[in-house]
């Protein structure tokens, strides 16, 4: 496959060829928090999951940097996360969009997530062995509206996602999303995902979607 191009800020560029791209599930450290996400999934007959973290390895050609993507579905959603980026051995943190099918994934999470693919910054930060997970925060808009806000304080540190799940090399790992400000999907057109670290510039990355003919 084509590979992935990252600018670091300080740094050179990162080319990643050959990775694996996974999406982290149920990653909230509240465990109220948790069972609120659940519940959102429950209202839209979304099974619960076997297990906490869930890790859904999805084909990497999905991830993009593209402004524009095309679904096949009338009812798919994007989700705020926190992605951390491992290549050569080094960690990168920036943002990206878990977009998904809503309708798919009431019957198969791996072909909800496999429907769509998943938009993230261009721009990655290195990643400091002390980092402040919990001054970090993440917001979402859908169609010029707020759709999600808060904390990483919210989640389970990236770092801790990512030692539960066994892979070595190069990986791409969407962390986790927080709740929805009104408890309800939206099958939004314009998205606009951010991540805001303290005395750093936000990270950020918008697309459009369109639904296939």
């Amino acid at each position: 496959m084509t590979g992935v191009v990252f600018d670091v800020i300080g740094g050179p560029a990162v080319t990643l060829s050959d990775f694996q791209l996974v999406i982290a599930g149920y990653t909230a450290r509240d465990q109220d928090a948790l069972r609120a996400h659940v519940k959102e999934l429950a209202a839209i007959g979304i099974p619960e999951p076997e297990s906490v973290p869930s890790f859904c390895p999805i084909p990497a050609g999905l991830l993009t940097h593209s402004a524009e993507i095309t679904v096949a579905g009338a009812r798919t959603s994007g989700e705020a996360e926190p992605v951390l980026v491992r290549h050569d051995g080094r960690l990168y943190l920036t943002v990206g969009s878990d977009h998904t099918d809503r309708d798919l994934q009431r019957t198969s999470l791996f072909e909800a997530k496999a429907a769509c693919a998943k938009p993230v910054s261009r721009v990655v930060v290195p990643l400091s062995p002390d980092v402040d997970w919990d001054s970090i925060e993440l917001a979402s808009r859908c169609d010029g509206h707020r759709y999600q806000e808060g904390r990483l304080t919210e989640l389970l540190p990236p770092v801790e996602t990512l030692e539960r799940f066994p892979a070595d090399g190069d990986v791409v790992l969407f962390c986790g999303t927080l709740p929805l400000l009104d408890g309800q999907f939206v099958a939004g057109h314009e998205w606009e995902m951010t991540l805001a670290m303290p005395h750093q510039q936000p990270l950020s990355v918008a697309y459009r979607v369109t639904q296939r003919t």
